[in-house]
């Protein structure tokens, strides 16, 4: 996450408070959630409840100045709700032939015992990640929430937010993916593609324009590189065909239109995408880097997509205001 804010994540906060939903917070020990805490509902982003022992939220409350008033605190060990949840994840993994005692253990995890309320409909999204490592977020958020309706693979996309692009003021694109598929197979290429539709549309209202990105331009160069793109662009007008896409395009055909004219006459893009989708892990995350750093973007993310329900990671070197503009978006990557 990038420490400038461009005014689109002011308009996220504003956007996400008039949704009226509650964020769980399930690293409510830790210093930053509870600075953030503060954020949330002095600014009225969202409704917060902190999952952790209520001693210690307790003594960092008063350290931090949060009023316990204004947040719900639950302690995972102790709460009346998870004899129910024990019995939900039995449920949920009982083809992975889960045992009441690896459940238990399991359910008393908070960022399980988080994933549960998200999915029970007790909180709106979970946000977490200061602590955590990535791979603890997504594991606990796909066992209890589970995918989307139509996607088959969780992926993590940068929103990045330009100072200025063809004259235009806080230019925002969506990179995707910069996170979590390495090398993604057409399928997941296309799923990747179609949550990156979704999250460009809840953030920012405007209409995607999909460009699936590739070194070759509609059969300029002969790969199976080029071959993996040609076949994610006709696995998406068959799962996907209200989705405005385009491919395989270089970059500069996907995003300067007086290019596209000349290497891809008649793209439904037209040099004019605003949804970026990278071949590989290395293509995803080499670029937004280079934007970031070259082009002075600002970086905002990963935003974790493909969940059924939002559950946002956080980078471990996150500031409290990084966490509320995280808890923002998750807002309102419910729709």
């Amino acid at each position: 996450m990038s420490s400038a804010k461009p005014g689109i994540l002011q308009k996220i906060r504003d956007r996400a408070g008039a949704k009226n939903r509650a964020v769980v917070l399930p690293e409510g020990t830790e210093p930053r959630t509870i600075m953030a805490a503060r954020k949330i509902v002095s600014e009225k982003v969202a409704g917060v409840t902190l999952l952790g022992d209520a001693d210690k939220i307790r003594d960092l409350a008063a350290e931090h100045k949060l009023d316990l008033e204004s947040v719900r605190v639950i302690d995972p060990t102790t709460s009346d709700m998870l004899p129910g949840f024990i019995d939900e994840f039995m449920t949920i993994r009982k083809e992975k032939g889960i045992t009441e005692e690896q459940a238990s253990a399991a359910m008393k995890q908070y960022l399980y015992f988080g994933a549960m309320m998200v999915r029970r409909g007790m909180a709106d999204a979970s946000v977490a990640g200061a602590v955590n490592t990535t791979g603890d977020v997504l594991r606990a958020a796909i066992q209890v929430i589970g995918l989307a309706p139509g996607i088959n693979t969780v992926s993590g996309a940068f929103m990045m937010t330009l100072p200025r692009f063809r004259d235009i003021t806080d230019k925002v694109f969506m990179y995707a993916d910069g996170a979590v598929v390495p090398n993604p197979t057409p399928s997941q290429l296309a799923s990747i593609a179609a949550a990156t539709a979704r999250t460009h549309f809840n953030l920012t209202g405007e209409e995607p324009k999909v460009a699936l990105l590739s070194f070759s331009t509609k059969g300029s160069a002969r790969h199976e590189d080029v071959d993996k793109v040609v076949e994610t662009l006709s696995i998406i007008k068959k799962e996907h065909p209200d989705l405005k896409v385009d491919g395989e395009l270089q970059v500069d055909a996907a995003i300067i239109p007086s290019i596209a004219a000349k290497k891809a006459p008649g793209s439904i893009i037209a040099g004019d995408a605003n949804v970026l989708i990278f071949p590989d892990l290395d293509a995803g995350n080499i670029a937004y880097k280079l934007t970031q750093r070259l082009a002075g973007a600002s970086a905002t993310g990963p935003i974790v997509q493909g969940l059924r329900l939002p559950a946002n990671d956080l980078s471990r070197g996150c500031s409290a205001d990084d966490i509320v503009d995280v808890t923002a978006i998750a807002m309102l990557m419910k729709g």
